[in-house]
Formats: C-alpha cells, structure tokens, sequence
C-alpha cells in the first residue's frame, strides 16, 4: 500500500512532488532544502542549514510514527565539497547510534542557492 506523509512542519515541496512516500513500510523522503518554515528563509553557513535539513527530515519523520535511529539510507548533495567535514560534524549529532548508509555528492547548484539538500529512507 503506498501513501503520502507530510508534516506541516517541514517546508513544502517546492515543485511537482510529495515531501515523502510510504511504500510497505518503507518511507521515502524527498530531499530537503535548508528551508526554515517558521520564516520561510534558508539560514547563513553549511553547519545551520544542515541542521535545517536535518531538522525538516526529523519533522516527516515524526509525521510518520519513526525517528532517526529508523533512518537506513541518506543521500547528501552539498554544493561545494570542501563542506565535506563541516556537515558530517552536525549530521554524525542526528545519529549518534546505528548510522545510516550514505553516499554525498557534490553538485553544481542546488535549488534556492542551498548549501545542502539531504533526501532520506527509513524504515521499521
């Protein structure tokens, strides 16, 4: 049975998409700007908007009865790889226990000149 998790915490969808789809238990969240919702603004420097990232995932997570420990797999796009080390400082606080597989790339541009976008797949 697939349905469509979203909070009203986290930013919405900036395009044609769902903020996270659940599929037989398996929950797919988009990738997530550093959007603060409370603001609607993208805070300054890589170790606030990973936080931001982070902050909005934990938001769909809530949404949909999991947590971060039921993260498996993140995929982080940073716009600059030189980011590498400042991100993986506040990223390794969100899962001091049981870390996710993971792949970063470093990409071109990211959507509303982010820093950062992290997509996630958790599961019970």
């Amino acid at each position: 049975m697939k349905s469509t998790i979203s909070s009203p915490k986290a930013p919405a969808a900036v395009g044609p998409y769902s903020q996270a789809v659940e599929l037989n238990g398996t929950l797919y969240i988009s990738g997530q700007l550093p959007v603060d919702t409370a603001n609607g603004t993208i805070p300054e420097g890589i170790e606030a908007q990973t936080r931001c990232s982070l902050d909005n995932i934990g938001f769909i997570l809530e949404a949909a009865g999991l947590g971060y420990e039921d993260i498996v797999k993140t995929t982080v796009l940073l716009d600059d790889i030189r980011n590498f080390d400042a991100m993986n400082k506040v990223y390794a606080e969100y899962f001091p226990n049981g870390k996710p597989a993971r792949v970063c790339y470093q990409v071109a541009a990211l959507p509303k000149g982010a820093k950062v976008e992290i997509e996630a797949v958790a599961g019970k």
